[in-house]
């Protein structure tokens, strides 16, 4: 007679199964539970006496708000950074900006590679879900993408790895420096240690009592922080592509070549800019020298890309130029990287979109590749649920505060492409507001192809094709 199968699996065991289907079905949501659970923890953490130093219970706005914060790597604050917590409260931001920096699906495949020594299947469709927003729904994805499923584990490498080396490197660069104005070498260590990860994490959180005023206009300073900036605004993709690939440019990823063009490129257009509005502005940078000046502006134009570092009040630019701010905020960085916005790739998609149709082409095409439709797709709903989260995150901040349009939107923005970098509003805004402002960062964090995604759970077959007809458009 034919017994059936005992099961020697543990609770545990099924327990975490049941988490691996999940994560691997449905990627998308499985991030966003992920995500909320840490701002939870983290504002449990923040929220106990003993990560202030004021030795109360933390209230509840300013906890949670550091922890959507601190998770989404913007940089946004409502208390003194560097005051108001105790050193156990600096060493859970620290930790939080290093989770938020890397995904948390990247993180913990990354553990699951150190502790099981192999990464399966059900790993690799996890982890790629950060590396790449195509990936996030279900169904079938072309493999010609910046980092295929099979190099998964060489990612997941090249993320600890440059984390950890490119940080170190940036704390022992700007160590001598900050040796010099402080004289004490555990405050140097901290204070350059600091900086260090805060720039390349893209995070701008000032953790230091005297902050980035006594290096405001060193060259030596700003001019390492700017590179830190731009490493961690890459992405760990274009990484892992040069990594392989650096002496040899033809074998480098289509997605590589936009992120740094299109990277480039908005920096220098912003630089110009700031430099042009700003010139004769004496409450920035105007009253400085013409190198000063030029200082500045590349500084500001890097930081606007998702940095949060400032060498002078923001609420002091003209109108024009935080425009100008709002436009790069807005764009963000490379994709898988720990900057926000709609991603420097979106915007250069979108272009060459413009550039076939004046053309009269019916394809897309960059550095002699075709580029497929659905990345168009892709791009203008990422356009727009980006444009439609700001846009009522504005409404609700102006409804809720006597503030001005310009600084709301530069706030509202820079929360949702976590720059980090304000007005004074975040800080001065009420409990009501600044929970708007944690949501937009979420929301600009998680990325607005994911929380799509996981509404529609999974991607719908279409058995049939409705008849067509073109509608009047322009």
């Amino acid at each position: 007679m034919a017994t059936k199968p005992v099961s020697h699996r543990s609770l545990l065991g099924k327990v975490r199964d049941r988490i691996d289907d999940f994560a691997a079905s449905t990627p998308a949501r499985f991030a966003i539970i992920i995500f909320t659970a840490l701002v939870l923890v983290f504002t449990l953490l923040l929220g106990l006496p003993i990560s202030n130093r004021t030795g109360d219970f933390t209230p509840l706005a300013d906890a949670f708000f550091t922890a959507v914060s601190t998770i989404c790597v913007t940089g946004l604050v409502t208390v003194d950074m560097a005051n108001y917590w105790s050193p156990f409260g600096h060493a859970v931001i620290f930790i939080g900006v290093e989770i938020g920096a890397v995904g948390v699906l990247t993180l913990a495949s990354i553990l699951g590679l150190v502790i099981s020594r192999r990464l399966g299947l059900r790993a690799k469709l996890m982890a790629v879900g950060d590396s790449n927003p195509l990936r996030v729904r279900r169904g079938a994805v072309a493999e010609g993408q910046a980092v295929r499923l099979g190099e998964i584990g060489g990612l997941l490498v090249t993320v600890a790895v440059s984390m950890l080396i490119i940080e170190l490197v940036i704390a022992l660069l700007l160590f001598p420096r900050v040796l010099s104005e402080t004289n004490d070498f555990l405050d140097a260590l901290w204070v350059s240690s600091s900086f260090a990860v805060m720039s390349f994490t893209n995070t701008g959180f000032v953790l230091v009592p005297n902050g980035i005023a006594p290096y405001a206009t060193d060259v030596w300073f700003l001019s390492i922080i700017m590179i830190s900036v731009f490493l961690g605004a890459v992405g760990f993709p274009v990484f892992f592509v040069l990594a392989r690939n650096l002496r040899r440019p033809k074998r480098w990823s289509l997605h590589v070549k936009l992120t740094l063009v299109t990277t480039v490129i908005l920096f220098v257009l912003g630089t110009l800019a700031f430099f042009a509005l700003e010139f004769n502005n004496p409450r920035t940078f105007g009253s400085l020298d013409f190198g000063q000046r030029a200082l500045q502006s590349s500084f500001l134009s890097m930081m606007t890309r998702s940095g949060g570092f400032s060498t002078f009040d923001i609420a002091e630019l003209n109108n024009s130029s935080l425009l100008v701010g709002d436009m790069l905020m807005f764009v963000g960085g490379g994709s898988a990287s720990t900057a926000g916005g709609i991603k420097v790739t979106t915007l250069a998609i979108l272009f060459l979109a413009a550039f076939a149709e004046a053309r009269g082409t019916d394809s897309m095409e960059a550095f002699d590749r075709r580029i497929p439709s659905d990345v168009l797709r892709v791009s203008v709903s990422v356009v727009l649920w980006g444009a439609t989260t700001v846009a009522t995150a504005t409404i609700l901040v102006l409804q809720l505060t006597d503030a001005s349009l310009d600084h709301v939107l530069f706030d509202v923005i820079s929360a949702f492409g976590t720059s980090g970098l304000s007005t004074g509003l975040t800080q001065n805004a009420p409990d009501s507001a600044q929970y708007v402002l944690a949501i937009t960062m979420f929301m600009g964090r998680v990325g607005t192809v994911t929380l799509a995604a996981a509404l529609a759970a999974s991607t719908r077959r279409q058995l049939f094709r409705r008849a067509e007809e073109r509608p009047i458009v322009g």
